[in-house]
């Protein structure tokens, strides 16, 4: 129940994490890591009368269930490119799944015998709720380090993908395993039966994960000009798909069938259909107000929860030598199951793959020590009913404070041992060393930047905005960075192939691309089919120059990879048809704004060479701009024919489309004019509403 004091201990949680931000980077320490030491520290101060409203404000399953964590598998699946899951599902997959179940088996049988040896009888349904709860991972911690040190993208996704998934996977295990337990069953038809569930909870998951983010997705579309309207309705996805596929799950149809739904998988297909398929449908000026939007969201329910963990500790009965001791071998055998589902799935695993596709040893290492554990094993321990009752258990505490101390034993290990760790790990292993390519990107990133501070700092010299011998000075020391920065770019282009000089400047043409692509979308320039197709190709294009690729195919817009674009296709095929005239209308506008992002480019490069002609190489300057030139004539081509095809069309969407330029324009002098307080608010809303009335 919400209180006064609860309520005040919420916001004071979070305005001592929002601070905790800089106290970690000051010290060194992860910021999840400070936050469980924090809540220890505020459990403390709970004792006394005027921190006691602390002590109000407790980790509860439903607060947990219901609401955070519905958050947090939001913000990470809507982030996570689908293309780059798919491509990486095999190991990820092996992860979550295999190595998961893995290591729940190892943990059952070894932490039982373990215990039983040192004369702790501990049933064994109980050491596989433990399994289950434990083997699922939380890289809040390790993913905060990797955006810090610059590792590696695919292994970010492999960390996050497996622990997405895993966690589906621990829940449908621990609740079946529960329920079991609750009914004391335990025989061959209580196995077919869990199986069965399990397979349910994952197949039905998928199914109303797709239909409820299909739903949303064309909801999202409908309010696009309401950025509001598209806001509210991402957060509304997130928590009602988790809460609906839990109440269909309670529910029994035609009087005693009951369809399991996992939510934690329901709400990470509709995340991810979100992010992928859904983001297109958002305005691009909520678009990234909604990123943000959900990064807050995840970094204040992760805030709670590891203040709330490190609350939890002292309350737990961990200092009984007995627990003491069971807490010990339990660390040290959720360790060794790590490592044994980490090496040999993986292993055999990189025996089916291509050089360039196997996981390096370095990372295996990593993904056997990164494993830390927080948030949903706490949630699961404590979905653990008080009244939970154990064949066989002699203990003098109940089996939920048993596995509580277990669990906060080992995430307390996981946080203060692994997580402080794993700075030094990447750093030893060079995780985050700079690949070829990156090299160069970094000193021709270095030598732009400094060139443009040099002509900046000309420009205020001459204006009389800075003095003469300040200038002086800093006009020395960023035209010897450029130099040398220049110098190094020109050293690396020797050394490594001749192609690389190209690829990092056809990856930064497509940059440009995209930036316009996304412009011409904001500006309703383009239809939303148009900027998927355009964007759809650009990305291949992109992930087919990283891979070294020199000539991708430029006609092709999506493949096998593009799983919620192909799956919407099909079904607009089935339900619907196209009209000639809507078809005539995307190809104008697709081939227009081929040609309009091709000029962008070449206009960005003749400035770029113009400016900084000793950045990137003279050849690969040439290739690109011949390969744009080409690019712009024949989409010009394609226009004509159009033109040619019908006349009258073809001029009506150039009219069309020319109001849509003088729109953009009245906007942007209206908000400038607006900024500069030439006109009052309420003007500005007069005015707005001319403005599209008028278009």
């Amino acid at each position: 129940m919400l209180t006064i004091g609860s309520t005040l201990a919420i916001f004071v949680i979070l305005g001592i994490s929002s601070m905790a931000l800089f106290w970690a980077k000051r010290i060194g320490l992860p910021h999840t890591v400070l936050l469980v030491m924090i809540g220890i520290v505020l459990g403390f101060l709970s004792h006394f009368p005027f921190f006691a409203f602390f002590s109000e404000f407790e980790l509860t399953p439903e607060l947990l269930f219901y609401l955070l964590l519905p958050t947090l598998i939001f913000e990470s699946a809507y982030h996570m490119n689908i293309r780059k899951l798919v491509s990486d599902g095999s190991i990820v997959f092996t992860l979550a799944i295999g190595s998961f179940l893995l290591s729940t088996a190892i943990i059952t049988v070894v932490l039982h015998f373990a215990l039983l040896l040192l004369g702790i009888d501990i049933p064994m349904s109980i050491t596989l709720l433990f399994g289950a709860l434990i083997s699922a991972t939380d890289p809040v911690a390790v993913l905060a380090l990797f955006k810090e040190y610059g590792v590696p993208r695919r292994l970010s996704l492999i960390f996050e993908g497996e622990s997405l998934f895993n966690d589906a996977t621990a829940v449908a295990l621990f609740l079946i395993t529960l329920e079991a337990i609750n009914h004391g069953a335990a025989n061959i038809m209580t196995s077919i039966d869990g199986l069965i569930t399990f397979i349910s909870m994952l197949i039905g998951g998928v199914i109303f994960g797709l239909v409820i983010g299909g739903l949303f997705a064309f909801l999202v579309g409908s309010a696009r000009e309401s950025e509001v309207a598209s806001i509210t309705l991402t957060i509304v996805l997130a928590h009602i798909t988790f809460i609906m596929a839990e109440l269909i799950s309670s529910i029994q149809f035609f009087g005693s069938v009951t369809f399991h739904i996992s939510p934690i998988i329901s709400t990470t297909v509709a995340s991810l259909l979100m992010g992928n398929y859904g983001r297109a449908k958002i305005h691009p000026k909520a678009e990234v107000f909604v990123s943000k939007l959900w990064e807050q969201l995840a970094f204040m329910a992760n805030s709670i929860i590891f203040i709330l963990i490190g609350l939890l500790m002292l309350e737990t009965p961990i200092f009984e030598p007995l627990v003491i001791l069971a807490t010990i071998i339990a660390i040290f055998v959720v360790a060794g199951a790590r490592a044994l589902s980490i090496y040999p799935p993986v292993f055999l695993y990189n025996l089916t793959q291509s050089t360039e596709r196997k996981i390096p040893r370095a990372w295996q290492h990593l993904l056997a020590w990164g494993s830390l554990r927080g948030a949903l094993a706490v949630t699961m321990v404590l979905l653990i009913p008080d009244s939970l009752s154990v064949p066989g258990w002699n203990l003098d505490i109940s089996p939920k404070e048993f596995l509580l101390a277990l669990t906060v034993g080992c995430i307390a290990t996981t946080l203060f041992v692994k997580a402080t760790t794993i700075k030094r790990m990447i750093s030893y292993f060079k995780i985050d060393s700079l690949t070829a390519i990156e090299e160069i990107e970094y000193q021709e990133a270095r030598a732009l930047m400094h060139h443009k501070v040099t002509n900046q700092l000309t420009k205020y010299l001459e204006r009389g905005y800075i003095d003469a011998d300040i200038a002086d000075n800093l006009l020395r020391e960023h035209d010897e960075a450029f130099k040398h920065a220049s110098s190094k770019v020109a050293e690396l282009s020797e050394e490594c192939r001749d192609d690389l000089a190209f690829r990092v400047l056809r990856i930064f043409a497509i940059g440009i691309e995209k930036r316009h692509l996304n412009a011409l979308y904001h500006h309703n320039e383009i239809t939303e089919s148009v900027f998927r197709r355009i964007s759809g190709k650009l990305q291949l294009q992109l992930e087919a120059i990283e891979d070294g690729n020199l000539t991708p195919d430029v006609t092709i817009h999506a493949d096998a990879r593009d799983v919620f674009e192909l799956i919407a296709s099909y079904i607009k095929k089935v339900v619907k048809g196209r009209p000639a005239e809507v078809v005539f209308k995307n190809k104008y506008m697709y081939y227009r704004a081929q040609a309009i992002i091709s000029r962008k480019v070449l206009k960005e490069l003749e400035t770029l060479s113009r400016v900084s002609g000793t950045i990137f190489t003279e050849e690969a300057v040439q290739h690109v701009n011949e390969l744009y030139t080409s690019f712009k004539k024949n989409s010009q081509q394609k226009l004509v024919n159009l033109a040619a095809e019908n006349t009258e069309l073809s001029h009506q969407l150039a009219e069309d489309l020319a109001e849509h330029s003088v729109h953009t324009i009245e906007e942007n002098v209206l908000n400038d004019i607006y900024k500069q307080e030439l006109i009052t608010p309420k003007l500005y809303i007069t005015l707005s509403e001319e403005v599209k009335k008028a278009n």
